[in-house]
């Protein structure tokens, strides 16, 4: 563990994230405890993201308030994904509270806020989350379209904890983010399920699949975001080899039906993506729950 100083935090994005919604992104923690082997992060173009490389970004909040600033000056709002790259709340998170930092300049400024987490630490700073939702100026397209400034959710890749304990060591179980949800969502947030990634031949059809959604709607989602799972790299770190790792421990006899999906690409084919957005949508329906945040 170590300290870096950082010259930017607040990361514009090109285009608005079509599932989150958010323009930007901030990261005040570099690696996550969280561990989970399937993280887009490993071995992809953000580079690693190992419990052991953990870094706190020393002078994150001074950088922040400094664009954030800028930003409100030019009247450049929009919804800042805070914990893109890790968790926002992490176990660090208690030690440092870098993030509770960043939602009060969120607050200052204005800005609304998305958080995807797998960690009930987030419950800490709800009276802040409540009031970012209600001073916060939207972005002119989205005004009208959302009840506040504030999105939330908790993500879930399967709901079988023999997996999950493999897969995502630093989490907390799957069962105890859906009851959080419902919880945040008796506080009155905007708060649903994001099942991305959907593990192949694991929690990706059938009964599983069903069981996922069909727990989201019992805890009173307020949608559930559904998308596959990316493997990066063949690095000995990379979220390909560690996955591939995790199935010969789980069940070896999936991995010809990854090396049949995967071949050598980082994504599965068009068809994969299609038939599961298909899935999804049709169970969707089924439970009557939306499968996008507007």
């Amino acid at each position: 563990m170590h300290q870096k100083h950082v010259k930017s935090v607040l990361n514009k994005h090109k285009n608005r994230d079509n599932w989150f919604l958010d323009d930007y992104s901030v990261n005040a923690y570099e690696g996550c405890s969280c561990n989970c082997l399937y993280c887009y992060v490993r071995g992809s173009k953000y580079g690693e993201n190992m419990d052991e490389g953990f870094a706190v970004k020393a002078n994150v909040l001074q950088v922040l308030e400094k664009q954030l600033q800028l930003r409100a000056k030019k009247n450049e709002y929009g919804f800042v994904a805070v914990g893109s790259s890790t968790d926002a709340y992490l176990k660090y998170e208690e030690q440092y509270r870098l993030t509770e930092g960043t939602l009060k300049l969120l607050l200052k400024y204005r800005f609304p806020v998305f958080i995807s987490t797998k960690m009930l630490l987030i419950k800490r700073d709800i009276e802040l989350l409540k009031e970012i939702g209600k001073a916060a100026i939207l972005p002119a397209d989205l005004q009208g379209k959302l009840p506040s400034g504030v999105i939330l959710a908790a993500s879930v890749s399967s709901l079988d904890e023999a997996v999950t304990n493999m897969l995502e060591p630093g989490c907390v179980p799957p069962l105890q983010r859906l009851k959080l949800i419902k919880e945040l969502r008796e506080e009155g947030f905007t708060a649903g399920i994001n099942a991305i990634p959907l593990l192949p031949f694991i929690s990706d059809n059938g009964e599983k699949l069903d069981n996922i959604i069909a727990a989201a709607k019992m805890h009173n989602a307020s949608f559930i975001l559904t998308g596959g799972l990316t493997l990066f790299g063949n690095r000995p770190a990379d979220s390909k080899t560690l996955f591939y790792k995790f199935l010969q421990r789980y069940n070896a006899a999936l991995i010809p039906a990854y090396d049949k999906l995967y071949g050598d690409n980082f994504y599965t084919s068009h068809q994969y993506q299609a038939d599961l957005k298909k899935r999804c949508a049709d169970l969707c329906n089924k439970y009557d729950i939306k499968n996008s945040i507007l």
